[in-house]
């Protein structure tokens, strides 16, 4: 069997997103899968769109996603260069062939030639039948030219494709297309034909808005008598608006780049398993894997031709699962460049801080709101004392209060575990339910109904001095 040979050949006209990322990994793990290539090719053949540090950007995108090529710039193999503007002279060849045998012809016509007549749609093939005089005229006079392919004007073009089955298309529905422009620079449709054929690319993995230039492609390498390949068109990845419908992803609906998303502190690993299960399932019920656990069991029999719709919803449990399985270690230093400016005491601490927050938080980026009031307790109103499931009235709360301050300022010592003793002689002194002396501590130091962590671990991380000082004002607000 031909040896699987996969690419991901990214325009350099912007930033990575959702799309681009998923077409990535999954020729990269089909080629996994398979003991096969995976290519890192750049198409930067349109020059006015092109965004100098994007290709950098792409290099940088698929690192941090652990989608490591195995040929491409920088890279090399046996198939360079990787990059379309340093192979102009390869696709200039093959277009020159291409008008030898008849497949296309050259076009002279300006930019303002009309391109539509009753006939045909598009350019309205002008120069197609030019006689040889004709063209020797245009080419003694230095007459620029574009290179354009000669389509059949009658009969149909079918195609296979692994998602969506046959494909079928009239052949005079299909434009004379351009392959190489006035400057030399060869299109996309052209070059990158050229270049699979040549990179020995056996599966084109891309999206379905190249299902209709699919059978423009499948005439070129008819016309060069090359091998077809393998085509994989992969449904678009869609983001619910607000009114429950669902359009493509995009910038309204929120991130929708690789690295969007990791500023807002989803882990790189997370996104990737994530993106993986948008338009692929799994033989089992798996959601998580390891990248070398998903190139195991990775087919294209497991591909949906159904849109795939992005749920930050699900997002957040994925990344949320990735925290719980990391270290405490590990977690705290990844958070910490969220987390903002810390107290002194919290900096200190920031480890065991974290061993709260890991199993609590979907993303890095909730941590500040989460610890925002360890560095500033915030107004809140004593009616937040009362609490009826727990029967606390604010005679109950002044009581506790009392007591846990006493204590807390004869504290021997300041750990959660001597910390958790004096809240338990409270308990037994107050003679209250355990709810019942927590519910006030937790307002008093917090300001707040939820935390992370208990009233022992809220004492510790706040140190004794503020801990204090806070029981007292919240002291001071329930006997007002």
């Amino acid at each position: 069997m031909t040896k699987v040979r996969t690419r991901f050949a990214p325009s350099p006209t912007g930033y990575m997103h959702i799309g681009n990322l998923r077409t990535a990994l999954y020729g990269y793990l089909f080629a996994k899968a398979n003991d096969g290539t995976f290519i890192l090719r750049i198409e930067d053949t349109d020059r006015a769109r092109f965004v100098p540090d994007a290709v950098d950007f792409i290099k940088r995108t698929l690192d941090a996603a652990h989608i490591i090529p195995d040929e491409g710039p920088d890279i090399g193999g046996d198939c360079g260069p990787y990059v379309q503007s340093e192979r102009q002279e390869i696709y200039k060849k093959y277009a020159e062939e291409l008008i030898e045998k008849g497949f296309a012809y050259r076009c002279f016509c300006d930019t303002e030639h009309p391109h539509e007549n009753g006939e045909y749609k598009g350019y309205d093939r002008h120069c197609r039948d030019l006689s040889e005089e004709e063209i020797k005229a245009h080419l003694d006079a230095g007459d620029p030219y574009v290179i354009r392919q000669k389509m059949p004007l009658t009969g149909t073009t079918t195609f296979h494709d692994v998602v969506h089955g046959n494909i079928t298309i009239n052949n005079d529905e299909l434009e004379d297309q351009v392959l190489i422009k006035r400057d030399g620079m060869p299109t996309y449709n052209f070059a990158n034909v050229i270049d699979d054929h040549l990179m020995s690319v056996t599966h084109i993995i891309r999206g379905t808005e190249f299902i209709t230039s699919t059978p423009k492609h499948v005439l070129l390498y008819e016309s060069f008598g090359w091998s077809i390949p393998t085509f994989v068109h992969l449904a678009p990845v869609m983001g619910k608006n607000e009114d429950g419908s669902v359009s493509k992803l995009s910038k309204r609906h929120g991130a929708t780049s690789f690295s969007e998303l990791v500023d807002m502190g989803y882990l790189p690993e997370a996104i990737t398993n994530y993106v993986a299960l948008l338009g692929w399932s799994p033989k089992s019920n798996q959601e998580l894997f390891t990248m070398d656990e998903m190139a195991e069991v990775f087919s294209l029999e497991g591909l949906s031709k159904s849109q795939a719709v992005f749920d930050y919803a699900k997002l957040d449990w994925v990344n949320g699962e990735y925290f719980k399985k990391m270290s405490d270690f590990d977690f705290s230093k990844a958070a910490r460049p969220f987390a903002g400016e810390l107290t002194e005491e919290l900096d200190k601490k920031w480890l065991y801080a974290c061993g709260l927050l890991r199993t609590r938080v979907s993303r890095f980026s909730e941590i500040p709101d989460m610890i925002h009031f360890f560095r500033e307790l915030p107004e809140y109103d004593a009616e937040l004392f009362l609490n009826k499931r727990n029967k606390v009235t604010k005679e109950i709360a002044a009581q506790v209060l009392e007591m846990a301050i006493r204590d807390l300022e004869a504290a021997p010592g300041w750990t959660p575990y001597s910390l958790d003793a004096i809240m338990q002689g409270v308990v037994a002194g107050t003679q209250l339910k355990m709810g019942a002396v927590m519910w006030p501590m937790r307002i008093a130091l917090s300001g707040q109904k939820v935390t992370p962590g208990g009233v022992t671990e809220l004492l510790y991380l706040l140190g004794q001095e503020e801990a204090i000082e806070r029981l007292k004002k919240g002291l001071k607000k329930v006997s007002e």
